[in-house]
């Protein structure tokens, strides 16, 4: 890097090593859900996150509105989200979780960190106590990299 902070790539490159790989390994957890991945994020994002709009919630994805549209379209034929005026504007609807979509969420969520705490009491407890370590610090990069425009 030259920036005299040392070479940080192999320590990037095993991060997004290790992020691929855990994203893989919980699409078979995820599939219980019963809802494609795309449904499922957003679904994540409205239950923990709270009610939001259209748009708020195509940016926290990444996707156009018309496909985020479709997306909550879904969710809402299910019975897992609803969507209500904005409390503010009469143009904007807010997407809201429902009580069967928060239940249902949050049972996936469970379902990911019950197969992640099994995975860990596998380890090794030097490689589990790294682990346990490094997540503030995982979860500190998430923000920042959430702040950082794409190169």
């Amino acid at each position: 890097m030259g920036d005299g902070k040392g070479d940080l790539r192999p320590t990037a490159s095993a991060l997004n090593a290790a992020a691929i790989h855990l994203l893989r390994g919980m699409r078979a957890t995820d599939r219980l859900s019963g809802l494609t991945p795309a449904r499922l994020s957003a679904l994540s994002v409205v239950v923990f996150g709270g009610p939001c709009t259209l748009g708020d919630l195509a940016r926290a994805e990444d996707v156009a509105g018309p496909t985020m549209s479709r997306i909550v379209d879904g969710l809402s034929d299910l019975g897992l989200v609803t969507r209500t005026d904005h409390p503010d504007s009469g143009r904007k609807i807010l997407v809201v979780a429902t009580a069967e979509g928060d239940r249902q969420m949050r049972a996936a969520a469970a379902r990911r960190i019950e197969v992640i705490s099994d995975a860990l009491l596998e380890l090794p407890p030097t490689s589990r106590d790294a682990v346990t370590a490094a997540a503030p610090a995982l979860l500190d990069l998430v923000e920042h990299l959430r702040g950082t425009p794409p190169a």
